[in-house]
């Protein structure tokens, strides 16, 4: 059974900086994608100045706060470079699908499959894109997560502050997560090792398999986190659960990883009452605890 020692994998800022998205870095601050271009832009005088003057009149003010933004987030991760680490595990397990469940080494991992038909294709379950139990072939799941300890760092009654201090390690976690995906590929899974793609490629997500993290929107239920937890022993990075499978440090990102050349990203949505109590039996949970769990699908 394939069932490796955990891979852990550190990064310095430096390493993670090319992985980063700024478009979602932008978003957390309420900028419209176009805003996030700055982040390609030459930072010096003539070439901000001709940023700003592709805008109409009225959004050349909003381009000016983008400039600025950007500017503080680098000068804070120059200033962050020896203090914080971006800390990644990683594992690949044999695994199944046996219906809407994931059997990852002797695991069950629940999982919820859509109840509405999307653009007239079918419901999807992240269990669609591993070989089902059936076929008697044992196909491959990983199992991720990566956190950077910004703890010490958010103690400041500077609102401005901590507010780029807990966006910019958010955006520098999914990138550690982005190279880490690279090295699976590649090396640690090694399904395409030939893979060259550029950086906007990459950040485009042009590569085969997905990586759904716990908490978006195809695996909803954040108390899966304790079934992760017991697979790769999260503690491992320095992470830790809160009763409710919510992760500390902040700035931390669980989920799985799957190689199957269609798998995508999907949506659950909405769910009715039968796939709740279904769910929650094959969770080995309370309904009623589920409920709380999933009250944006209900």
């Amino acid at each position: 059974m394939v069932n490796r020692q955990s891979s852990i994998v550190n990064c310095q800022l430096n390493e993670v900086e090319d992985f980063v998205n700024w478009l979602y870095f932008f978003h957390a601050w309420g900028f419209k994608p176009k805003f996030a271009a700055i982040s390609q832009i030459h930072n010096c005088f003539s070439c901000q100045t001709a940023w700003v003057n592709s805008f109409a009149k009225e959004e050349q003010g909003k381009a000016r706060e983008a400039i600025k933004l950007m500017e503080d987030a680098r000068q804070l991760m120059q200033e962050l470079e020896d203090k914080l680490v971006c800390s990644c595990a990683f594992q690949l397990f044999e695994a199944n699908a046996d219906g809407d469940n994931l059997l990852i080494g002797n695991t069950l991992f629940p999982l919820l499959r859509q109840q509405h038909v999307q653009n007239a294709g079918p419901c999807l379950c992240l269990s669609d894109f591993v070989k089902p139990v059936e076929t008697g072939e044992a196909d491959q799941v990983g199992v991720f997560a990566a956190t950077i300890d910004d703890d010490a760092l958010l103690q400041t009654d500077d609102a401005y502050r901590k507010l780029l201090i807990q966006t910019l390690c958010d955006r520098l976690v999914e990138a550690a997560v982005e190279k880490l995906h690279l090295m699976v590929r590649k090396e640690l899974w090694g399904y395409a090792p030939n893979e060259q793609l550029s950086m906007p490629d990459l950040l485009q997500e042009k590569f085969q398999g997905i990586r759904p993290a716990v908490g978006y929107p195809s695996l909803p239920d954040q108390s899966v986190n304790f079934i992760i937890d017991q697979l790769i022993d999260l503690n491992h990075i320095g992470i830790t659960l809160t009763e409710n499978g919510a992760m500390h440090p902040h700035a931390s990102v669980s989920g799985l990883m799957l190689a199957h050349p269609q798998a995508r990203y999907f949506s659950v949505g909405k769910i009715g009452e039968d796939q709740l109590i279904d769910y929650s039996q094959r969770r080995g949970l309370p309904v009623d605890t589920m409920r709380k769990f999933l009250a944006a699908n209900l």
